[in-house]
């Protein structure tokens, strides 16, 4: 068993890379935002009102800090093995790399290939599985055997995971404080879980993640001041898929594999629904319609911030349901 003073200092630490991230992503979106207007990287509102709904040009330059917050802390604080750190790193950076891209993008009113974003994504996700990252399989709740999955599965499973989570909270980032707070319940549920199960790295890099989406919630909510683009989104998105695998995915039983999923419930419900809808329909995954959860609730004549409270909330309620699963135990 760890002593007090060993468990005193991890909690401690967590603290300290809660604080300096949350500072970090604090002190940067000023000057960020500033550079955005000055480079003309903002959000211009567009005539389809049915899916902007704010009226001034606004920044998209939040990523850039929210990634600088995470990778400061956790270089200062998390104890990943080398190869994982890299790779966590290196995903992350090509994620909002190109991302930024796609933001720069659609500030000149210009679409970019879905095609690309794609293979980067996939690139990503697949340098985490060869860092050792991985869902191998689960144990069988009745016997206790673990069940090893073939080699091929596993990776299919991991890099889509890591793919599928990163761009379900990209397409959940349509209102003032949504994605970013969806992400923040979520990373904290992750933590939760992450601190039962003893998994002080996932642990490390779920607080971190909470820390950074609550600091960009400062100048996100209502009205925004700034966005995270889908830099911002694709790589909060990345790290909750790695923290899942790296934590609450681990050991897990058949039922437990609910807990993730149900961690990140609204995004990833609502997506599946979107995605299900477009191809039924025809449409590209990739076009952006109306369709998602917070749209649907707007038509219904509810205001912008009860449509994020309500889906907050419904997040909160099945982040419970996924802490009830792991205290059960099954």
């Amino acid at each position: 068993m760890p002593s007090t003073h060993s468990l005193e200092g991890i909690s401690i630490s967590y603290v300290f890379a809660f604080l300096v991230a949350f500072a970090i992503v604090l002190i940067l979106i000023p000057p960020l935002r500033k550079l955005a207007f000055r480079i003309d990287f903002v959000d211009k509102p567009r005539e389809d009102a049915e899916r902007k709904i704010h009226r001034e040009p606004i920044p998209l330059t939040a990523g850039i800090a929210i990634f600088t917050g995470f990778v400061c802390a956790f270089l200062l604080f998390a104890r990943e093995e080398t190869s994982q750190t890299i790779a966590i790193l290196a995903g992350s950076f090509m994620v909002l790399g190109i991302g930024t891209i796609d933001d720069w993008y659609k500030t000149h009113r210009k679409e970019f290939p879905a095609l690309p974003k794609f293979i980067v994504q996939v690139a990503a996700a697949y340098l985490v599985y060869k860092s050792g990252i991985v869902f191998y399989g689960f144990s069988n709740p009745f016997s206790g055997d673990v069940v090893m999955l073939p080699e091929w599965l596993q990776l299919v499973l991991t890099v889509t995971w890591i793919f599928g989570v990163t761009t379900v909270i990209n397409f959940s980032d349509g209102m003032d404080g949504l994605a970013g707070g969806l992400s923040a319940i979520s990373a904290g549920t992750l933590f939760v879980v992450a601190l039962a199960k003893g998994q002080s790295d996932s642990a490390m890099m779920a607080i971190i993640v909470v820390a950074v989406a609550i600091a960009y919630l400062r100048y996100n909510k209502p009205p925004a001041k700034v966005f995270m683009g889908d830099a911002g989104a694709t790589f909060l998105g990345f790290m909750l898929g790695v923290i899942a695998l790296d934590g609450a995915f681990k050991q897990a039983t058949m039922l437990s594999l609910l807990i993730p999923i149900l961690a990140l419930g609204v995004p990833i419900f609502d997506n599946l629904f979107v995605v299900f809808r477009r191809l039924r329909q025809g449409k590209p995954i990739y076009q952006a319609d109306a369709s998602q959860a917070h749209y649907r609730l707007l038509s219904t004549g509810m205001k912008p911030k009860q449509v994020v409270a309500f889906l907050w909330l419904v997040n909160v309620c099945l982040s419970m349901m996924s802490i009830i699963l792991l205290l059960l135990n099954v």
